[in-house]
C-alpha cells in the first residue's frame, strides 16, 4: 500500500495564503526583470554602438557581426550555467541560488559600464567585454530557472500557468526599461557623447535595480516541492546525470519547443532594431520606441495568455503561439520594408502578440514537464539550451542573410523555419497542465501537496 506523506505546515500554508503568493510571484518578477534588463541592455547596445567603440577597425558589418557574436557567446555559458546552478539548484534549494545569480549578474553588468574602449587599451577591450558578457551568461543560466519554480511550486495547481505566466514578465519589461534607458540618454546627450560615454550610464544604473532585487528576495521562502524532496531524503546526488538518464527526451523536446521564442523576440529587439536604422533609415529613437511599445503590449498579454492555458492547456495556446509566428514572419517585413513609420509599429506589434501566447504559458509547460528532484536542472537547461539554439544565433545569422541577400525575405524564413522547429517539438510533448509536480519520484512515499489540502480560490494578482 502506499503512503502518502503530509506536507508540512509550513509549505501548505505558503500555497493559501494568497498575500504571501503575491509577495513570491512579486519577488520573482523583480529579480528577474533587473537580469533581463542586464541582458538586453547588451543586445540594444550591440545593435547600436558596440561595433563603433570595441570594433572599430573594422568594415560596419563585420563589426556589428562581431558585437552580435560577443552577444551570442552568453547563451552558451547560459547553457553551463543552467547545468552549474540546477544541480545545486536541486541540491541546496531554490532561494540561494537566485540570490547568488543576481548577485552575479549586476556586479557583470556594473563592469561592463567601466571597460574601456578599443582606441584605449586595444584588443583587450573587445576581451574584457567577451569575459563579462560570459559571466552574465552563466548568471542568467540560473536566474531564470529559480525564478519560475519560485511561483510554479509555490502556486496552486489551478493556477500555476498565471502564476508561471508572471515570470515571463521580466522579459519585455526589462526590454522595455533597457530600451528606455538608452531613449533617455540619446536624448540627453549629443550622438557623439553617447558613443563616447553616454552608453555606460544605464549598465552602471543596474546597481540600483540589483540592490532593490536582492532586497526583495532575502524576504521569501524555499518552495514547498523542494521541502518534500528534502524532507524525504529524496534529493538526486548528481542531478545533471539523473535528468538526462530519465528525461533527457523531455530536454530536447522542450528545448525545440522553445526555439521560436528566441528567435523571434531576438529578432523584435536586435536584428530589426539594425535593420530598421541601416536598411530603412529609420533613427535610432524610432526603433527604440517601436521596441517599448511592442514590450508594453506584450507585458499584458503574457499573463493574460498564462491564465488562459489554466483554463485550455498549454499546448493549445503555446501551439496557437507558434503558428502565428509563422504565418506573421513575412508580413512583418512586408510591413517595415514600406519604410511607414506606422505600419512598423503594426508589424511590431502583431510579432509580439504571437511571441506573447507561445512564450506566456512556456515556462509553467516547461516545469511540468520534469520530476521534482531534477526540475531545476531540467527546466533550466531545456530554456538556456533553446537560447543557444535560437536567441543566439538569431543577430549573427539574420545579419549574415541581410548582408549576402540585401532581402528581407531570407530573415522571413529564417523565422519560419524556427516556427517549424517549435511545432514539430510541441505536437510530440504531451499537455502537461494536469499533472502532479510534488510527486517525489523514487522516495519510499510520494509527497502530493495539492490533493491533501484544499485550494481554495485566490485573489488575482494585478
Amino acid at each position: 500500500m502506499s503512503q502518502h506523506v503530509q506536507p508540512p505546515a509550513g509549505a501548505a500554508s505558503a500555497r493559501l495564503d494568497a498575500a504571501k503568493m503575491k509577495k513570491i510571484a512579486m519577488a520573482s518578477v523583480i529579480g528577474t526583470t533587473v537580469e533581463w534588463y542586464d541582458l538586453f541592455l547588451f543586445g540594444t547596445a550591440s545593435a547600436l554602438v558596440f561595433n563603433k567603440i570595441f570594433f572599430p577597425s573594422f568594415d560596419p558589418l563585420v563589426g556589428t557581426l562581431l558585437a552580435f557574436g560577443t552577444f551570442a557567446a552568453a547563451y552558451l555559458a547560459r547553457t553551463i550555467g543552467a547545468i552549474i546552478f540546477g544541480h545545486f539548484g536541486d541540491r541546496l534549494g531554490r532561494k540561494s541560488m537566485l540570490l547568488v545569480s543576481l548577485l552575479t549578474m549586476g556586479a557583470a553588468t556594473f563592469a561592463i559600464g567601466l571597460v574601456p574602449d578599443y582606441n584605449t587599451i586595444g584588443v583587450w577591450a573587445p576581451v574584457l567585454l567577451l569575459t563579462l558578457r560570459v559571466i552574465q551568461g552563466l548568471a542568467l543560466g540560473g536566474e531564470w530557472g529559480g525564478a519560475v519554480l519560485m511561483t510554479v511550486e509555490h502556486a496552486p495547481s489551478n493556477r500555476r500557468g498565471f502564476y508561471g505566466s508572471l515570470v515571463q514578465i521580466g522579459v519585455p519589461v526589462g526590454t522595455l526599461i533597457a530600451n528606455l534607458a538608452f531613449l533617455l540618454v540619446a536624448a540627453s546627450v549629443s550622438a557623439d557623447a553617447l558613443v563616447s560615454w553616454g552608453w555606460r550610464i544605464p549598465f552602471l544604473a543596474s546597481a540600483v535595480l540589483v540592490a532593490v532585487g536582492i532586497y526583495i528576495r532575502l524576504n521569501i521562502e524555499e518552495t514547498p516541492s523542494f521541502q518534500a524532496v528534502r524532507d524525504a531524503g529524496a534529493k538526486a546526488k548528481l542531478p545533471f546525470a539523473s535528468l538526462m538518464r530519465d528525461h533527457g527526451k523531455q530536454v530536447l523536446l522542450g528545448a525545440f519547443a522553445t526555439l521560436s521564442t528566441g528567435s523571434t523576440f531576438t529578432l523584435i529587439t536586435a536584428t530589426a532594431v539594425a535593420y530598421g536604422k541601416k536598411d530603412l533609415g529609420h533613427s535610432d529613437t524610432t526603433m527604440l520606441i517601436a521596441v517599448m511599445a511592442a514590450c508594453a503590449l506584450c507585458f499584458v498579454l503574457i499573463p493574460f495568455f498564462g491564465r488562459l492555458s489554466d483554463r485550455v492547456g498549454r499546448k493549445p495556446i503555446i501551439l496557437a503561439g507558434v503558428c502565428a509566428e509563422a504565418l506573421i514572419a513575412f508580413p512583418m517585413f512586408w510591413l517595415m520594408d514600406t519604410k511607414s513609420v506606422a505600419l512598423l509599429f503594426v508589424a511590431y506589434l502583431a510579432m509580439m502578440t504571437a511571441f506573447a501566447a507561445h512564450y506566456g504559458p512556456l515556462a509553467t509547460f516547461l516545469a511540468e514537464l520534469f520530476g521534482s528532484k531534477v526540475r531545476y536542472s531540467g527546466l533550466s537547461l531545456a530554456y538556456m539550451l533553446s537560447g543557444l539554439l535560437g536567441s543566439a544565433t538569431t543577430p549573427f545569422i539574420t545579419t549574415w542573410l541581410l548582408g549576402v541577400t540585401h532581402q528581407s525575405s531570407s530573415v522571413a524564413w529564417f523565422i519560419l523555419i524556427s516556427a517549424g522547429l517549435s511545432l514539430v517539438a510541441l505536437v510530440v510533448l504531451a499537455e502537461t497542465r494536469s499533472s502532479n509536480i510534488d510527486v517525489v519520484e523514487g522516495a519510499p512515499a510520494a509527497v502530493q501537496l495539492h490533493q491533501t489540502q484544499p485550494q481554495p480560490a485566490e485573489t488575482e494578482v494585478h
